[in-house]
């Protein structure tokens, strides 16, 4: 095949009209991760209840899923490459609706846990392969922008989605109901995929390293396990051997990358000041967000005492904020510049979080409400243009390996951010002085978790009870301002850092050949 024939053919992929239906089925596969995410939140507190879980179980419930996608996330990307990211995309889509049968049938705290990280292996193929197609599909960087832009509203909409879905749910049914959502989003993505979505893959990829593989999990696990172990309980041997393994194994892994002539990640792509950029700033964003993202359903429910449904509904202004702004993130990026929207959506949510930092158990829903949609929409812009600026910057055979880098800096930031500021939150909750008349028992319970000290308070005298609750209610909430306020000051630093860290980065106009 001449050059001319090859271009010719790019241009008339690029024209092809299937090309938004392909993408409609792969924002299926966006929803789906987005709304196991979110409905986990909601259904903590029946969790709780059921499979009784410690306070640290409970955090890694929470983030072991982060924790995994973040380990496989790099192999996983680097696999569609070469298998194709069809392929793995509908394999990972399979398995993902089968794990979720067993995190909706899990008996106890353990084999929560283990369900959710095989959860995370099956979701680790899912994201890179969806973003890598968009990538392939869409050859001119406006048409290009705009499907980056539904990718992520539509992962906004799973946010928006999964707390109403799973409120209704949850009033209707047991928690485990929550997951078996994934079922029927997974069936309409295999099926309808299956026979619109054209295949791609790197033409020549080489092999796929298996050490790489290893090191790249070892490595990402290890620092992340050490950072919450530092956050919850301090430095000890355990956390120590951690850290040397995983920064070892990390160190490794760069090293191994730089000397194959087919690396699982090429690490020249980092050169590349806007893609480095646009990765830091989405990991930090990620990181100063999801902290307290974690804890909000917890406060509408147990501090503010609303229904789940409700609850759900309360955090919809994030989700239509951030849909509207990813939509148009693209064309202001275009007008204005790829720095001053990113930067400006940062500073945004950070101004945001600082005014959630005077939030209280009585606080009103118009200030909640408005903070939630500034934050959603400060976050479209953000995630939008960065990760189109992620995409742009690399040759369409490493899309794969390229979007991967971007959804580990989202899941590893993710898991950071559940980690410290979700340990911050626990360490200030646990903190607080038991009323007098609370049974040992009773103040144990209460002590490691706010879902725990509304349990216990059911056995116990009312006047009892009233000041065990509210005790808690106020040391939770307490938590949650002080995590905002971090929150809020690394968002802000972020956004400075991205205003210098971006100048001069466009977004690509030309069709590409």
């Amino acid at each position: 095949m001449t050059v001319t024939d090859r271009h010719q053919g790019h241009a008339e992929v690029s024209r092809r009209p299937g090309r938004w239906l392909a993408l409609a089925v792969l924002v299926l596969a966006v929803l789906l991760v987005a709304v196991d995410a979110t409905v986990l939140g909601l259904a903590t507190p029946f969790l709780s209840e059921d499979l009784k879980p410690s306070g640290t179980q409970l955090l890694w419930i929470g983030d072991v899923y982060s924790f995994v996608i973040a380990g496989l996330l790099v192999s996983m990307g680097s696999l569609g490459d070469r298998i194709g990211r069809k392929k793995l995309l509908l394999t990972g889509a399979v398995a993902f609706g089968a794990v979720s049968v067993l995190n909706a049938y899990a008996t106890s705290p353990e084999m929560m846990i283990a369900a959710r990280a095989l959860l995370g292996v099956a979701g680790a193929t899912l994201m890179p392969s969806t973003l890598a197609l968009i990538r392939n599909l869409f050859h001119d960087p406006r048409e290009r922008s705009l499907a980056v832009g539904i990718w992520g509203a539509m992962a906004s909409a799973g946010a928006a989605v999964g707390p109403v879905v799973g409120g209704f749910l949850l009033e209707h049914f047991w928690w485990g109901s929550v997951f078996l959502i994934n079922l029927p989003v997974m069936a309409v993505l295999v099926v309808v995929g299956y026979k619109l979505i054209p295949e791609s893959k790197n033409p020549a990829p080489g092999p796929w390293d298996l050490p790489s593989v290893g090191l790249s999990l070892v490595g990402m696990i290890g620092v992340v396990y050490a950072i919450k172990e530092i956050a919850a309980h301090g430095p000890t041997v355990d956390v120590a051997v951690a850290v040397l393994a995983g920064a070892g194994a990390l160190t490794w892994f760069v090293r191994r990358q730089l000397t194959l002539p087919a690396p699982l990640l090429d690490m020249r792509l980092f050169r590349n000041r806007g893609f480095s950029a646009a990765v830091v700033a989405d990991l930090l964003t990620i990181l100063g967000l999801s902290g307290l993202i974690f804890f909000l359903s917890q406060f509408l429910q147990l501090v503010q005492g609303r229904q789940p449904l409700e609850a759900g509904l309360a955090e919809l202004p994030a989700a239509v904020g951030a849909v509207t702004a990813g939509l148009i993130a693209g064309s202001a990026a275009r007008r204005w510049s790829v720095r001053s929207v990113v930067a400006g959506g940062l500073a945004a949510v950070g101004l945001s979080l600082a005014v959630l930092t005077t939030l209280d158990s009585h606080s009103g829903y118009p200030l909640l409400g408005a903070s939630l949609l500034v934050v959603g929409v400060g976050a479209g812009f953000a995630f939008t243009v960065t990760a189109d600026v992620i995409l742009g910057g690399v040759p369409k055979e490493q899309a794969g390996a390229a979007s991967a880098v971007s959804e580990t800096a989202y899941e590893l930031g993710a898991a950071l951010g559940i980690a410290l500021l979700g340990s911050i939150v626990t360490g200030v909750y646990q903190g607080f002085v038991t009323p007098a008349g609370v049974p040992d028992g009773a103040a144990a319970a209460a002590h490691d978790s706010l879902g725990g000290a509304v349990e216990a308070s059911a056995d116990l005298a009312p006047e009892t009870a009233a000041a065990l609750v509210a005790t808690a209610q106020d040391a939770f909430v307490d938590g949650l301002r002080i995590a905002a306020g971090i929150g809020a000051t690394v968002l802000l630093a972020t956004a400075v850092a991205a205003w210098f860290l971006l100048k001069g980065q466009k977004l690509a106009d030309g069709v590409e050949h």
